[in-house]
Order: C-alpha cells, then sequence, then structure tokens
C-alpha cells in the first residue's frame, strides 16, 4: 500500500510517499481503508520532531495522519461494533501508523460510524479538530445548557467546531478571529464577535462560564489578561497543552476564584457518535478549506503552518467518493 512516512524529523521534505506492508488488526483493532485523511497542526508539529507534550512518543519512522474516513476492511477478533464494509470515521492509534495511507489500524473504540450525510473527505476533517473541541467543552469545561462561553481562535478548526457544538448544546457562544473572518464566525453561530486583534476583549466581555483557549497563540501574558472576564467559579481551558500555565496564570485564576485545565484530547468513539447525531441533524456542518491528493502532502503542511486556514485541510486518499 501507498503511505506517506518520514525517516528523519524536518521540514515538509522529509514526507516521502513510499509502498508498505498493509498493516495487520489486533483483537480489539479494525484495519480502515483510508478514503480522506484530515491535515493538522499535530502532523507537522510531528513532522518537526515534536513538542515537549509528543516528543516521548515518537519513533521512526512514522507514517502521519491521525484523522481519518474511510471503510472497515477487516475487523479483529473481539470487534463487535462494526462489520466489513461499514463507513466509519475516527483517530487511528496514537501513537502508531497514521492515516495518510491507503490502510491504517485502529483500536474499534476510537471509531464511530460515519455522519450519513457528509461525504468521506467531509467526514474526514472531523475527528481530531471536533474531539479536541469536545473534550475541552464539555469534560474539561464541564459547559451547560445556558452558560455563557468565550471562545479564542474561533475560524480554526478546533474553534469553528467549538462554536457550533456549543451553540447546539443552548449555550450563549462569544467568539474572537481576526477581522477578515468574523463574518465565518457568526455563519457558524456565534452569538457574538470580536477581532482579537483590534478589540480589547478583556475589557468588552464579563461574566463568562467557560474560556476556550482554541488559537494558536501560546502566551501566559495573555492568558493571565483575559482571565477576569470569567465568572467566580468559572474554568479556563486550553488546548494547548506544550504550554503549561505559569505563576502569573496561577495568580490570576486564584484572584478570579476559577479554575485552569490543559485539555488533552479523548478518541471516544461513543463521543464521535454523538458529533455525527448532530451533523446528521444539520446543527453542525463541516467546512473544507482545501483538499488535497496524497501526493501533495507536503503543500498541505505548508499551508496549515501560515495559521491562516478557516475549516479544515484534507487529503483524498480515494477521491471522488459520495457520501455512504
Amino acid at each position: 500500500m501507498k503511505a506517506i512516512r518520514i525517516h528523519a524529523f524536518g521540514g515538509p521534505e522529509v514526507l516521502q510517499l513510499e509502498d508498505i506492508a498493509r498493516p495487520v488488526p489486533a483483537a480489539d483493532e479494525i484495519l480502515i481503508q483510508v478514503y480522506a485523511s484530515g491535515v493538522n497542526p499535530a502532523d507537522w508539529t510531528i513532522r518537526e520532531g515534536g513538542n515537549d507534550v509528543l516528543r516521548s512518543f515518537l519513533t521512526l519512522p512514522l507514517t502521519l495522519g491521525w484523522d481519518a474516513a474511510g471503510v472497515v476492511a477487516a475487523v479483529g477478533a473481539d470487534v463487535t461494533a462494526f462489520r466489513v464494509g461499514d463507513a466509519v470515521y475516527g483517530e487511528p492509534n496514537f501513537p502508531g501508523d497514521g492515516s495518510y495511507a491507503e490502510y491504517c489500524t485502529s483500536k474499534a473504540s476510537r471509531f464511530a460510524l460515519k455522519p450519513r450525510r457528509l461525504s468521506f473527505a467531509e467526514a474526514a476533517g472531523v475527528p481530531l479538530a471536533g474531539l479536541t473541541a469536545w473534550t475541552a467543552l464539555f469534560h474539561d469545561g464541564q459547559l451547560q445548557a445556558g452558560q455563557r462561553v468565550l471562545i479564542q481562535g474561533a475560524s480554526g478548526g478546533v474553534g469553528g467546531f467549538a462554536v457550533q457544538f456549543a451553540k447546539a448544546k443552548g449555550a450563549y457562544v462569544i467568539a474572537t478571529a481576526s477581522a477578515a473572518n468574523l463574518d465565518y464566525v457568526r455563519e457558524l453561530g456565534a452569538d457574538e464577535v470580536f477581532d482579537y486583534r483590534s478589540q480589547p476583549v478583556e475589557q468588552l466581555v464579563h461574566g463568562v462560564d467557560v474560556v476556550l483557549e482554541a488559537s494558536p497563540l501560546r502566551d501566559n501574558a495573555a492568558r493571565a489578561r483575559i482571565i477576569p472576564v470569567l465568572k467566580p467559579g468559572g474554568i479556563f481551558v486550553t488546548v494547548n497543552l506544550d504550554v503549561p500555565f505559569d505563576e502569573a496564570v496561577q495568580a490570576a485564576l486564584v484572584r478570579q476564584q476559577a479554575t485552569g485545565a490543559l485539555s488533552n484530547n479523548q478518541a471516544r468513539g461513543e463521543w464521535l457518535e454523538e458529533i455525527a447525531a448532530l451533523i446528521d441533524a444539520g446543527r453542525v456542518q463541516v467546512f473544507i478549506s482545501r483538499t488535497f491528493p496524497l501526493a501533495q502532502v507536503a503543500e498541505a503542511h505548508r499551508e496549515s503552518q501560515t495559521h491562516r486556514v478557516r475549516g479544515k485541510l484534507v487529503l483524498e486518499i480515494c477521491p471522488n467518493d459520495e457520501p455512504a
């Protein structure tokens, strides 16, 4: 089978299209024929050698990609939730070889049936960003209907899903983005939007139950400035695990009687089922910025690294598919 492998850490030039053996699923795993794979910042972070959170998990050579949609090609002896031919989406095993390949394996618990209304390319844009947003909002942020949430970086992959999930669950959504993306974020369902570059959000927003940092900004001083928008008892959640809270952030949380959480994506099939139900009900949309053939993966990485992508980038490994 064809796969994108790296044998050394570095820039996009280390991505190599190779022929390797098709993997065999373990007893609790499924083998997926990959139709499409999402491209995420985590992919090029790993390509470059990882960060303080990821580095210890990485061994070479490896196949990148942890965001897949495809069809079940084989099931392990202990798998009962899926059958050969099922259209599925989810996150392949991490650490492990990923979804930039014609086939990959994964624990069955990390996948769910694909949303019926989505193509494989659209579905491949959901799992990693969607589950990151879901984990941060509802597991770590404990967001409830009727609460107020501020989502920073609302036009990106994680932020865009967070806006829609929070709105679908009955929260009041305040969002920040660049001026060029404000209308897009409104279309996602945000109740209020702010240009983070020109508007002092920390002065304009108050009484928030949850702040979700979904932007690529890694600045503890900016975190400390935004914490006062929280209510006492509020929660500041970040998906940027590689930058822990410093003393200034911890002090700001104490003054605000708030808590902070570093949110680590959890690949749970039952959450993917909930997300699929929202998508099939028309309450969550998937926005694909651009698709690439597998051989153009380096170009996809370069575009992702601009930090200016609205929605998701996707590799089409088995192109021209239809919803199934």
